[in-house]
């Protein structure tokens, strides 16, 4: 958890002269379009939680690491959006902060090597919850239908 005003105003000036390097390799709508998507919830929410990974944590024997290398990752992100539901549930919003280079920030809160960041989440009290996502309520990302994301029995199969 990150609480100190100073640390998080450092991740905030690296966020945003990142966001400056992406920016820079848009063509001029999208960059319009980018511009609007809002960084400042690491400077003015209330908490912030970085949540880690560590491969190596409880040893060889992981149930399913044996076989899918990222298993151990994915429960990290499925642990991330169980808190992201509990937060929205009592009317808290959340937000996934990803524009940052994984050393700097190590190197920021002293993440010892070999435990990899996944995510930085802007915790805090909101005015309201948005019905549409920010990445579409911007116009940068449109939701692709379900009957493109599920297949029946085989990749590429319609449902019925």
């Amino acid at each position: 958890m990150v609480r100190d005003p100073a640390l998080r105003a450092a991740f905030h000036r690296h966020v945003r002269d990142e966001r400056d390097v992406f920016a820079a390799t848009l063509d001029p709508d999208a960059a319009a379009r980018f511009a609007r998507i809002k960084i400042d919830g690491v400077v003015e929410s209330t908490l912030s939680i970085v949540v880690t990974y560590d491969p190596q944590r409880g040893g060889p024997a992981v149930l399913g690491r044996h076989a899918i290398a990222y298993a151990g990752l994915y429960s990290v992100c499925l642990a991330i959006q169980n808190l992201w539901l509990a937060a929205t549930a009592e009317g808290l919003g959340v937000g996934w902060v990803s524009f940052y280079r994984e050393p700097f920030l190590q190197h920021l809160l002293g993440i010892p090597a070999g435990i990899c960041p996944v995510a930085w989440l802007c915790l805090g009290p909101v005015t309201h919850l948005e019905d549409v996502p920010d990445l579409e309520r911007h116009a940068w990302a449109q939701r692709r239908p379900l009957h493109a994301a599920v297949h029946a029995e085989r990749w590429g199969a319609p449902r019925h």
